[in-house]
Protein backbone atom coordinates (compact mmCIF):
# COMPACT_ATOMS: atom_id res chain seq x y z
CA UNK A 1 0.00 0.00 0.00
CA UNK A 2 1.60 3.53 -1.13
CA UNK A 3 2.10 5.36 1.72
CA UNK A 4 2.68 8.97 1.71
CA UNK A 5 5.77 11.09 3.95
CA UNK A 6 5.82 14.29 5.13
CA UNK A 7 8.54 16.58 5.40
CA UNK A 8 8.46 19.40 8.04
CA UNK A 9 10.85 22.39 7.37
CA UNK A 10 10.82 25.09 10.48
CA UNK A 11 12.65 28.55 10.96
CA UNK A 12 14.65 29.82 13.94
CA UNK A 13 16.63 32.82 14.82
CA UNK A 14 15.74 35.06 11.87
CA UNK A 15 13.93 35.65 9.50
CA UNK A 16 14.64 35.84 5.92
CA UNK A 17 16.87 32.88 6.22
CA UNK A 18 15.85 31.53 2.58
CA UNK A 19 13.59 28.69 4.54
CA UNK A 20 10.86 28.84 1.23
CA UNK A 21 14.40 28.24 -0.95
CA UNK A 22 15.91 26.01 0.76
CA UNK A 23 12.01 23.61 0.51
CA UNK A 24 12.09 24.53 -2.93
CA UNK A 25 15.67 22.97 -2.85
CA UNK A 26 14.90 20.01 -1.54
CA UNK A 27 11.82 19.45 -3.48
CA UNK A 28 13.80 19.53 -6.62
CA UNK A 29 16.39 17.09 -5.44
CA UNK A 30 13.43 14.61 -4.21
CA UNK A 31 11.83 15.26 -7.46
CA UNK A 32 15.26 14.11 -9.53
CA UNK A 33 15.50 10.60 -7.20
CA UNK A 34 11.81 10.03 -9.01
CA UNK A 35 10.07 11.18 -6.61
CA UNK A 36 6.15 13.11 -7.00
CA UNK A 37 6.27 15.86 -4.88
CA UNK A 38 3.62 17.87 -3.46
CA UNK A 39 4.20 21.39 -0.76
CA UNK A 40 2.08 23.85 1.41
CA UNK A 41 3.83 27.20 2.54
CA UNK A 42 1.96 27.57 6.67
CA UNK A 43 1.74 31.09 7.00
CA UNK A 44 1.13 32.45 10.80
CA UNK A 45 -0.14 36.33 9.73
CA UNK A 46 -4.19 36.84 10.37
CA UNK A 47 -4.74 37.88 7.05
CA UNK A 48 -6.50 35.58 4.64
CA UNK A 49 -4.21 35.59 2.44
CA UNK A 50 -1.75 38.67 1.20
CA UNK A 51 -3.89 40.02 -1.79
CA UNK A 52 -4.29 43.20 0.39
CA UNK A 53 -1.18 43.20 1.99
CA UNK A 54 1.34 46.19 1.04
CA UNK A 55 4.45 45.13 -1.05
CA UNK A 56 6.62 46.91 1.01
CA UNK A 57 5.57 44.31 4.32
CA UNK A 58 4.79 41.25 2.32
CA UNK A 59 6.83 41.12 -0.91
CA UNK A 60 5.10 40.09 -4.03
CA UNK A 61 2.12 38.14 -3.90
CA UNK A 62 2.03 35.18 -6.37
CA UNK A 63 -1.13 33.90 -8.19
CA UNK A 64 -1.72 30.33 -8.73
CA UNK A 65 -4.05 29.21 -11.70
CA UNK A 66 -7.40 28.63 -9.49
CA UNK A 67 -6.73 32.30 -8.71
CA UNK A 68 -5.61 32.24 -5.18
CA UNK A 69 -3.49 35.03 -3.67
CA UNK A 70 -0.40 33.13 -1.89
CA UNK A 71 3.12 34.01 -0.38
CA UNK A 72 5.76 34.34 -2.67
CA UNK A 73 7.39 31.20 -1.68
CA UNK A 74 5.05 29.53 -3.97
CA UNK A 75 6.95 31.02 -6.62
CA UNK A 76 9.84 29.41 -5.53
CA UNK A 77 8.18 26.08 -5.54
CA UNK A 78 7.18 26.50 -9.06
CA UNK A 79 9.97 27.47 -10.65
CA UNK A 80 12.17 24.93 -8.64
CA UNK A 81 9.48 21.56 -9.07
CA UNK A 82 6.77 20.20 -10.87
CA UNK A 83 4.72 20.21 -7.88
CA UNK A 84 0.76 21.15 -8.05
CA UNK A 85 0.77 24.86 -7.06
CA UNK A 86 -3.01 25.90 -6.08
CA UNK A 87 -4.62 27.32 -3.25
CA UNK A 88 -4.34 24.38 -1.21
CA UNK A 89 -0.86 24.78 -1.63
CA UNK A 90 -0.77 27.61 1.26
CA UNK A 91 -2.71 28.38 4.36
CA UNK A 92 -2.43 31.13 6.46
CA UNK A 93 -4.15 32.06 10.45
CA UNK A 94 -6.68 34.07 8.76
CA UNK A 95 -7.88 31.33 6.80
CA UNK A 96 -7.65 28.58 9.22
CA UNK A 97 -9.76 31.01 12.03
CA UNK A 98 -11.78 31.81 9.58
CA UNK A 99 -13.30 27.72 8.71
CA UNK A 100 -13.15 27.38 12.33
CA UNK A 101 -15.45 30.10 13.19
CA UNK A 102 -17.29 29.26 10.45
CA UNK A 103 -18.20 25.64 11.49
CA UNK A 104 -18.76 27.26 15.15
CA UNK A 105 -22.20 29.12 13.76
CA UNK A 106 -22.99 26.36 11.77
CA UNK A 107 -23.16 24.04 14.99
CA UNK A 108 -20.72 21.30 13.85
CA UNK A 109 -19.27 21.36 17.55
CA UNK A 110 -22.58 20.21 18.69
CA UNK A 111 -21.91 22.86 21.89
CA UNK A 112 -18.43 22.04 22.72
CA UNK A 113 -15.90 24.76 23.94
CA UNK A 114 -13.80 25.68 20.70
CA UNK A 115 -9.98 26.01 21.44
CA UNK A 116 -7.14 26.47 19.79
CA UNK A 117 -6.17 22.57 20.76
CA UNK A 118 -7.94 20.69 19.34
CA UNK A 119 -10.29 22.22 17.06
CA UNK A 120 -7.54 24.77 14.99
CA UNK A 121 -4.66 22.07 15.10
CA UNK A 122 -7.43 19.63 13.49
CA UNK A 123 -8.02 22.07 10.58
CA UNK A 124 -4.45 22.78 10.60
CA UNK A 125 -3.90 18.68 10.00
CA UNK A 126 -6.85 18.92 7.36
CA UNK A 127 -4.81 21.17 5.91
CA UNK A 128 -1.60 19.31 5.34
CA UNK A 129 -3.71 16.52 4.16
CA UNK A 130 -5.76 18.24 1.84
CA UNK A 131 -2.57 18.83 0.13
CA UNK A 132 -1.08 15.41 -0.19
CA UNK A 133 -4.74 15.33 -2.03
CA UNK A 134 -3.76 17.54 -4.84
CA UNK A 135 -2.39 14.66 -7.28
CA UNK A 136 -2.68 11.04 -6.80
CA UNK A 137 -0.33 9.46 -4.31
CA UNK A 138 2.24 11.92 -4.16
CA UNK A 139 5.28 10.26 -2.40
CA UNK A 140 6.51 13.30 -0.12
CA UNK A 141 4.89 16.64 1.15
CA UNK A 142 6.83 18.96 2.23
CA UNK A 143 5.58 21.72 4.65
CA UNK A 144 6.98 24.87 5.43
CA UNK A 145 5.94 26.32 8.78
CA UNK A 146 6.37 30.59 7.72
CA UNK A 147 7.80 32.44 10.80
CA UNK A 148 10.05 32.12 13.52
CA UNK A 149 10.15 29.28 16.26
CA UNK A 150 9.26 31.17 19.34
CA UNK A 151 6.85 33.61 18.01
CA UNK A 152 3.46 33.61 19.40
CA UNK A 153 1.74 33.33 15.81
CA UNK A 154 3.11 30.18 14.98
CA UNK A 155 2.67 28.11 18.17
CA UNK A 156 -0.86 26.49 16.87
CA UNK A 157 0.98 25.31 13.51
CA UNK A 158 4.04 23.60 15.32
CA UNK A 159 1.94 21.92 17.87
CA UNK A 160 -0.14 20.66 15.02
CA UNK A 161 2.97 19.22 13.55
CA UNK A 162 3.98 17.87 16.49
CA UNK A 163 0.82 15.92 16.37
CA UNK A 164 0.85 15.30 13.04
CA UNK A 165 3.91 13.16 13.76
CA UNK A 166 2.80 11.65 16.65
CA UNK A 167 0.30 9.98 14.69
CA UNK A 168 2.32 8.93 11.91
CA UNK A 169 5.78 8.72 13.45
CA UNK A 170 7.39 6.48 10.62
CA UNK A 171 6.42 8.70 7.84
CA UNK A 172 7.36 11.90 9.18
CA UNK A 173 10.94 13.67 9.68
CA UNK A 174 11.69 17.30 11.06
CA UNK A 175 14.26 19.84 9.36
CA UNK A 176 15.02 23.09 11.32
CA UNK A 177 16.78 25.43 9.23
CA UNK A 178 18.68 28.04 11.78
CA UNK A 179 21.81 30.72 11.78
CA UNK A 180 25.15 30.81 12.47
CA UNK A 181 26.65 33.67 12.49
CA UNK A 182 30.03 34.91 11.84
CA UNK A 183 30.99 37.70 14.54
CA UNK A 184 33.46 39.74 12.68
CA UNK A 185 34.87 41.58 15.67
CA UNK A 186 35.37 38.42 17.64
CA UNK A 187 36.66 36.55 14.67
CA UNK A 188 34.33 32.96 15.61
CA UNK A 189 31.23 31.21 14.45
CA UNK A 190 28.63 31.21 16.85
CA UNK A 191 26.35 28.01 17.88
CA UNK A 192 24.43 29.21 20.22
CA UNK A 193 21.96 30.99 18.60
CA UNK A 194 21.20 27.34 16.87
CA UNK A 195 21.42 25.91 20.30
CA UNK A 196 18.35 28.26 22.25
CA UNK A 197 16.26 27.82 18.92
CA UNK A 198 16.60 24.09 18.69
CA UNK A 199 15.77 24.13 22.68
CA UNK A 200 12.82 26.34 22.14
CA UNK A 201 11.60 24.06 19.46
CA UNK A 202 12.25 20.78 21.67
CA UNK A 203 10.10 22.70 24.79
CA UNK A 204 7.14 22.41 22.28
CA UNK A 205 7.89 18.93 22.09
CA UNK A 206 9.08 18.42 18.29
CA UNK A 207 13.55 17.48 17.96
CA UNK A 208 14.61 18.03 14.59
CA UNK A 209 16.00 15.02 12.57
CA UNK A 210 18.06 17.45 10.25
CA UNK A 211 19.62 20.91 10.95
CA UNK A 212 20.19 23.17 8.06
CA UNK A 213 22.88 25.83 9.78
CA UNK A 214 22.82 28.96 7.18
CA UNK A 215 25.83 30.92 6.96
CA UNK A 216 28.54 33.01 5.62
CA UNK A 217 30.95 30.62 4.17
CA UNK A 218 30.69 26.54 4.79
CA UNK A 219 30.74 25.35 8.54
CA UNK A 220 34.36 23.64 9.87
CA UNK A 221 33.90 20.03 11.33
CA UNK A 222 34.46 21.13 14.80
CA UNK A 223 31.58 23.48 14.91
CA UNK A 224 29.32 20.53 13.27
CA UNK A 225 30.74 18.88 16.08
CA UNK A 226 29.91 21.19 18.66
CA UNK A 227 26.19 21.86 17.11
CA UNK A 228 25.83 17.33 16.68
CA UNK A 229 26.30 17.44 20.41
CA UNK A 230 24.55 20.41 22.20
CA UNK A 231 21.39 19.92 19.60
CA UNK A 232 21.20 16.27 19.90
CA UNK A 233 21.75 15.30 15.85
CA UNK A 234 24.17 13.18 14.56
CA UNK A 235 26.60 15.07 12.76
CA UNK A 236 26.12 13.35 9.18
CA UNK A 237 22.88 15.48 9.59
CA UNK A 238 23.82 19.02 10.86
CA UNK A 239 24.36 20.59 6.89
CA UNK A 240 25.67 23.70 5.84
CA UNK A 241 23.80 26.24 3.65
CA UNK A 242 26.33 28.76 3.34
CA UNK A 243 26.22 31.78 0.87
CA UNK A 244 26.43 30.91 -3.04
CA UNK A 245 28.61 33.19 -4.92
CA UNK A 246 26.96 33.61 -8.07
CA UNK A 247 23.00 32.47 -8.25
CA UNK A 248 20.30 30.70 -5.94
CA UNK A 249 20.35 28.21 -8.50
CA UNK A 250 23.47 27.04 -6.73
CA UNK A 251 21.75 25.98 -3.58
CA UNK A 252 20.24 22.48 -4.68
CA UNK A 253 23.69 21.38 -5.85
CA UNK A 254 25.03 22.44 -2.51
CA UNK A 255 22.53 20.66 -0.32
CA UNK A 256 23.17 17.45 -2.89
CA UNK A 257 27.01 17.32 -2.85
CA UNK A 258 26.64 16.91 1.40
CA UNK A 259 24.06 14.10 0.52
CA UNK A 260 20.97 15.56 2.32
CA UNK A 261 18.21 13.90 -0.68
CA UNK A 262 20.06 10.66 -0.01
CA UNK A 263 19.46 11.23 3.97
CA UNK A 264 16.19 12.28 3.30
CA UNK A 265 15.66 9.16 1.42
CA UNK A 266 16.93 6.81 4.05
CA UNK A 267 15.38 8.78 7.12
CA UNK A 268 11.63 7.85 4.93
CA UNK A 269 12.19 5.07 3.51
CA UNK A 270 12.12 6.08 0.07
CA UNK A 271 13.54 4.52 -3.07
CA UNK A 272 16.59 6.01 -3.45
CA UNK A 273 17.79 6.30 -7.06
CA UNK A 274 20.41 8.45 -8.02
CA UNK A 275 19.55 12.31 -8.59
CA UNK A 276 19.45 13.62 -12.16
CA UNK A 277 20.66 16.91 -12.55
CA UNK A 278 21.29 17.21 -15.86
CA UNK A 279 19.27 19.76 -16.62
CA UNK A 280 19.86 21.90 -13.34
CA UNK A 281 23.40 21.60 -14.15
CA UNK A 282 22.76 23.02 -17.89
CA UNK A 283 21.49 26.12 -16.30
CA UNK A 284 24.48 26.54 -14.39
CA UNK A 285 27.00 26.01 -16.55
CA UNK A 286 25.14 28.69 -19.27
CA UNK A 287 25.24 31.19 -15.91
CA UNK A 288 28.64 30.58 -15.34
CA UNK A 289 29.96 31.14 -18.93
CA UNK A 290 28.04 33.66 -20.83
CA UNK A 291 28.45 35.35 -24.06
CA UNK A 292 27.47 38.73 -23.60
CA UNK A 293 25.93 41.06 -21.51
CA UNK A 294 22.59 43.23 -21.69
CA UNK A 295 21.41 45.76 -19.45
CA UNK A 296 17.58 46.09 -18.36
CA UNK A 297 15.68 48.90 -16.80
CA UNK A 298 12.79 48.56 -14.18
CA UNK A 299 10.51 51.63 -13.64
CA UNK A 300 8.25 50.44 -10.91
CA UNK A 301 6.69 51.79 -7.43
CA UNK A 302 8.03 48.94 -5.06
CA UNK A 303 11.92 48.56 -6.08
CA UNK A 304 13.25 49.57 -2.63
CA UNK A 305 11.82 46.27 -1.30
CA UNK A 306 13.89 42.81 -2.33
CA UNK A 307 11.01 40.90 -2.77
CA UNK A 308 7.66 42.88 -5.03
CA UNK A 309 8.99 41.77 -7.86
CA UNK A 310 10.55 38.46 -7.38
CA UNK A 311 9.05 36.80 -9.89
CA UNK A 312 9.80 39.47 -12.80
CA UNK A 313 13.66 39.37 -11.71
CA UNK A 314 13.93 35.49 -11.43
CA UNK A 315 11.91 35.70 -15.60
CA UNK A 316 14.44 37.99 -16.71
CA UNK A 317 17.47 35.66 -15.31
CA UNK A 318 15.80 33.22 -16.81
CA UNK A 319 15.76 34.52 -20.40
CA UNK A 320 19.15 35.52 -20.11
CA UNK A 321 20.20 32.16 -19.70
CA UNK A 322 18.12 31.13 -22.30
CA UNK A 323 19.76 33.41 -24.77
CA UNK A 324 22.77 32.65 -23.01
CA UNK A 325 23.81 36.48 -21.39
CA UNK A 326 24.38 37.63 -18.40
CA UNK A 327 21.72 40.13 -17.63
CA UNK A 328 22.22 43.76 -15.14
CA UNK A 329 18.96 44.66 -13.98
CA UNK A 330 19.37 48.50 -13.22
CA UNK A 331 16.16 49.88 -10.72
CA UNK A 332 14.40 53.06 -10.89
CA UNK A 333 11.76 54.81 -9.20
CA UNK A 334 8.93 55.43 -11.10
CA UNK A 335 7.82 59.06 -8.96
CA UNK A 336 11.71 60.08 -9.34
CA UNK A 337 11.90 59.39 -13.41
CA UNK A 338 11.29 62.98 -14.27
CA UNK A 339 13.25 64.34 -10.96
CA UNK A 340 16.12 65.51 -13.75
CA UNK A 341 13.32 66.85 -16.01
CA UNK A 342 13.60 64.23 -19.35
CA UNK A 343 13.09 60.86 -18.68
CA UNK A 344 16.20 59.86 -20.50
CA UNK A 345 18.93 61.48 -18.20
CA UNK A 346 17.70 59.65 -15.62
CA UNK A 347 16.85 56.13 -16.97
CA UNK A 348 18.92 56.50 -19.86
CA UNK A 349 21.49 53.84 -20.85
CA UNK A 350 19.83 50.12 -20.48
CA UNK A 351 19.34 48.11 -23.70
CA UNK A 352 15.39 48.06 -22.71
CA UNK A 353 12.89 49.22 -20.32
CA UNK A 354 10.29 46.55 -18.45
CA UNK A 355 7.10 48.41 -16.15
CA UNK A 356 5.89 46.02 -14.49
CA UNK A 357 2.28 45.70 -12.26
CA UNK A 358 1.03 47.95 -8.98
CA UNK A 359 -1.64 49.73 -7.91
CA UNK A 360 -2.11 53.63 -7.85
CA UNK A 361 -1.11 57.42 -8.80
CA UNK A 362 2.15 57.29 -7.63
CA UNK A 363 5.18 57.38 -10.37
CA UNK A 364 2.06 57.32 -13.24
CA UNK A 365 3.93 60.49 -14.81
CA UNK A 366 7.03 58.11 -14.54
CA UNK A 367 6.06 55.44 -16.25
CA UNK A 368 4.36 57.40 -19.12
CA UNK A 369 7.07 59.13 -20.14
CA UNK A 370 9.11 55.97 -19.98
CA UNK A 371 6.88 54.39 -22.49
CA UNK A 372 7.11 57.02 -24.65
CA UNK A 373 11.05 57.00 -24.73
CA UNK A 374 10.76 53.53 -25.34
CA UNK A 375 8.57 54.23 -28.15
CA UNK A 376 10.18 57.07 -29.73
CA UNK A 377 13.79 55.86 -29.87
CA UNK A 378 12.95 52.35 -30.95
CA UNK A 379 14.12 51.00 -27.80
CA UNK A 380 12.80 47.05 -26.31
CA UNK A 381 9.63 48.20 -23.73
CA UNK A 382 8.29 45.20 -22.06
CA UNK A 383 4.51 46.22 -20.14
CA UNK A 384 3.28 43.83 -17.43
CA UNK A 385 -0.19 44.71 -16.13
CA UNK A 386 -0.13 47.94 -15.38
CA UNK A 387 2.66 48.16 -17.62
CA UNK A 388 0.33 47.25 -20.85
CA UNK A 389 -2.23 50.05 -19.80
CA UNK A 390 0.42 52.43 -19.24
CA UNK A 391 1.70 51.50 -23.22
CA UNK A 392 -2.04 51.95 -24.31
CA UNK A 393 -2.40 55.34 -22.18
CA UNK A 394 1.20 56.72 -23.46
CA UNK A 395 -0.36 55.43 -27.06
CA UNK A 396 -3.31 57.48 -26.86
CA UNK A 397 -2.17 60.81 -25.46
CA UNK A 398 1.10 61.05 -27.72
CA UNK A 399 0.06 59.43 -31.03
CA UNK A 400 -3.74 59.35 -31.34
CA UNK A 401 -3.57 63.33 -29.45
CA UNK A 402 -5.86 62.81 -26.89
CA UNK A 403 -4.28 64.63 -24.35
CA UNK A 404 -6.32 63.74 -21.10
CA UNK A 405 -6.43 59.67 -21.74
CA UNK A 406 -5.80 58.28 -18.85
CA UNK A 407 -6.93 55.43 -16.91
CA UNK A 408 -10.31 55.98 -14.22
CA UNK A 409 -7.71 53.94 -11.50
CA UNK A 410 -5.76 57.37 -11.43
CA UNK A 411 -8.29 60.01 -13.11
CA UNK A 412 -11.91 58.66 -12.09
CA UNK A 413 -12.95 62.14 -14.14
CA UNK A 414 -11.02 61.52 -17.15
CA UNK A 415 -13.01 62.90 -20.62
CA UNK A 416 -11.28 59.79 -22.17
CA UNK A 417 -11.22 56.98 -20.33
CA UNK A 418 -8.34 54.09 -21.99
CA UNK A 419 -8.19 52.21 -19.52
CA UNK A 420 -11.38 51.39 -16.94
CA UNK A 421 -12.76 49.09 -14.32
CA UNK A 422 -13.29 46.04 -14.80
CA UNK A 423 -17.39 45.95 -15.38
CA UNK A 424 -17.63 43.47 -12.63
CA UNK A 425 -15.40 45.51 -10.77
CA UNK A 426 -18.19 48.23 -10.46
CA UNK A 427 -19.76 48.04 -6.85
CA UNK A 428 -17.11 45.86 -5.22
CA UNK A 429 -16.79 46.60 -1.52
CA UNK A 430 -14.33 44.62 -0.71
CA UNK A 431 -10.77 44.38 -2.09
CA UNK A 432 -9.78 41.05 -0.79
CA UNK A 433 -9.93 37.86 -3.66
CA UNK A 434 -12.38 39.98 -5.75
CA UNK A 435 -9.95 41.00 -8.76
CA UNK A 436 -9.87 39.31 -11.92
CA UNK A 437 -7.72 36.41 -10.25
CA UNK A 438 -6.06 33.16 -12.13
CA UNK A 439 -5.51 31.35 -15.25
CA UNK A 440 -7.60 33.00 -18.11
CA UNK A 441 -7.75 31.66 -21.46
CA UNK A 442 -6.17 34.08 -24.91
CA UNK A 443 -6.65 33.93 -28.43
CA UNK A 444 -2.99 35.78 -29.99
CA UNK A 445 -3.40 37.23 -33.08
CA UNK A 446 -1.18 34.83 -36.16
CA UNK A 447 2.13 37.07 -37.11
CA UNK A 448 1.50 38.82 -34.15
CA UNK A 449 5.19 38.93 -32.09
CA UNK A 450 3.26 37.37 -29.25
CA UNK A 451 2.38 34.19 -31.74
CA UNK A 452 5.95 34.26 -32.38
CA UNK A 453 7.05 34.12 -29.04
CA UNK A 454 4.72 31.56 -27.94
CA UNK A 455 4.47 29.39 -31.20
CA UNK A 456 0.85 28.94 -30.63
CA UNK A 457 -2.21 31.14 -31.24
CA UNK A 458 -3.83 30.00 -27.76
CA UNK A 459 -2.67 30.25 -24.52
CA UNK A 460 -3.32 30.93 -20.55
CA UNK A 461 -1.78 33.25 -18.70
CA UNK A 462 -2.74 34.03 -14.89
CA UNK A 463 -4.21 37.25 -13.80
CA UNK A 464 -3.95 39.81 -10.92
CA UNK A 465 -6.30 43.27 -11.87
CA UNK A 466 -9.14 45.25 -11.54
CA UNK A 467 -8.61 47.46 -14.89
CA UNK A 468 -8.71 46.94 -18.39
CA UNK A 469 -8.95 48.23 -21.86
CA UNK A 470 -11.78 50.10 -22.69
CA UNK A 471 -12.84 48.78 -26.52
CA UNK A 472 -13.97 52.34 -27.43
CA UNK A 473 -10.57 53.16 -28.10
CA UNK A 474 -10.16 49.74 -30.08
CA UNK A 475 -10.30 51.09 -33.75
CA UNK A 476 -8.63 53.97 -33.50
CA UNK A 477 -5.59 53.01 -31.74
CA UNK A 478 -5.23 50.01 -34.59
CA UNK A 479 -5.76 52.27 -37.00
CA UNK A 480 -2.75 54.39 -35.85
CA UNK A 481 -0.26 51.63 -35.24
CA UNK A 482 -1.44 49.93 -32.06
CA UNK A 483 -2.35 46.40 -32.46
CA UNK A 484 -4.39 44.72 -29.88
CA UNK A 485 -2.92 41.17 -30.35
CA UNK A 486 -4.74 39.48 -27.83
CA UNK A 487 -8.18 39.03 -26.75
CA UNK A 488 -9.64 36.82 -23.86
CA UNK A 489 -11.18 33.70 -25.54
CA UNK A 490 -15.41 33.97 -25.44
CA UNK A 491 -14.75 37.70 -24.85
CA UNK A 492 -13.46 40.89 -25.48
CA UNK A 493 -10.49 41.94 -22.78
CA UNK A 494 -7.39 42.95 -24.30
CA UNK A 495 -4.86 40.83 -23.01
CA UNK A 496 -1.78 42.29 -25.08
CA UNK A 497 -0.82 45.12 -27.30
CA UNK A 498 1.93 45.54 -29.61
CA UNK A 499 3.35 48.84 -31.15
CA UNK A 500 3.14 47.85 -35.04
CA UNK A 501 6.63 50.15 -36.51
CA UNK A 502 8.69 48.83 -33.47
CA UNK A 503 11.58 46.31 -32.78
CA UNK A 504 10.18 44.43 -30.03
CA UNK A 505 7.32 47.03 -27.99
CA UNK A 506 4.37 44.88 -26.08
CA UNK A 507 2.45 44.50 -23.21
CA UNK A 508 0.58 42.23 -21.57
CA UNK A 509 -2.53 42.35 -19.24
CA UNK A 510 -1.59 39.00 -17.45
CA UNK A 511 1.39 38.37 -15.65
CA UNK A 512 3.90 36.21 -17.38
CA UNK A 513 6.75 36.06 -14.42
CA UNK A 514 4.69 33.53 -12.71
CA UNK A 515 5.18 30.82 -14.79
CA UNK A 516 8.45 31.12 -15.80
CA UNK A 517 11.67 28.32 -14.65
CA UNK A 518 15.11 27.87 -15.27
CA UNK A 519 14.94 25.03 -16.83
CA UNK A 520 11.73 26.51 -19.18
CA UNK A 521 11.58 29.95 -19.50
CA UNK A 522 8.53 32.17 -20.39
CA UNK A 523 8.19 33.13 -24.31
CA UNK A 524 8.00 36.62 -23.59
CA UNK A 525 10.67 37.49 -21.30
CA UNK A 526 13.09 35.11 -23.26
CA UNK A 527 12.29 37.29 -26.70
CA UNK A 528 12.43 40.60 -24.86
CA UNK A 529 15.64 39.69 -23.94
CA UNK A 530 16.40 38.81 -27.28
CA UNK A 531 15.53 41.83 -28.68
CA UNK A 532 17.67 43.75 -26.27
CA UNK A 533 20.73 42.03 -27.43
CA UNK A 534 19.58 43.17 -30.94
CA UNK A 535 19.02 46.44 -29.49
CA UNK A 536 22.63 46.69 -28.21
CA UNK A 537 24.01 45.24 -31.54
CA UNK A 538 22.29 47.64 -33.64
CA UNK A 539 23.89 50.48 -31.89
CA UNK A 540 27.48 48.96 -32.69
Amino acid sequence: MHQTKYIFISGGVVSSLGKGLTSASIAMLLESRGLKIAMLKLDPYLNVDPGTMNPFQHGEVYVTDDGAETDLDLGHYYRYTNAPISRLSNATSGQIYEAVIKKERRGDYLGKTVQVIPHVTDEIKQRILACSKQHSDPDVVLVEIGGTVGDIESLPFLEAIRQFRYERGKDCINIHLTYVPYLKAAGEVKTKPTQHSVQILREIGIIPDIILCRCEDSLDEEIKDKISLFCSVPKESVIDVADVATSIYEVPINLNKQLLDQKICQMLGLPSHKADLSKWEKVLHHLHNPKGKVTVGIVGKYLQHQDAYKSVFEALHHAALANQVEIEIRRFESDKALDKGDVEKTIGGCDGYLVPGGFGERGWMGKIMTAKYCRENKIPYFGLCLGMQVLCVEFARHVLGLNDANTTEVDPHTSHPVISLLSEQKGVDHLGGTMRLGAFTCQVLPGSKAAKAYGTNRISERHRHRYEFNNLYKDSCEQNGLTLSGILEDGHLCEIAEVKDHPWMLGVQFHPEFKSKPTDPHPLFRDFVAAMIAQQRSRG
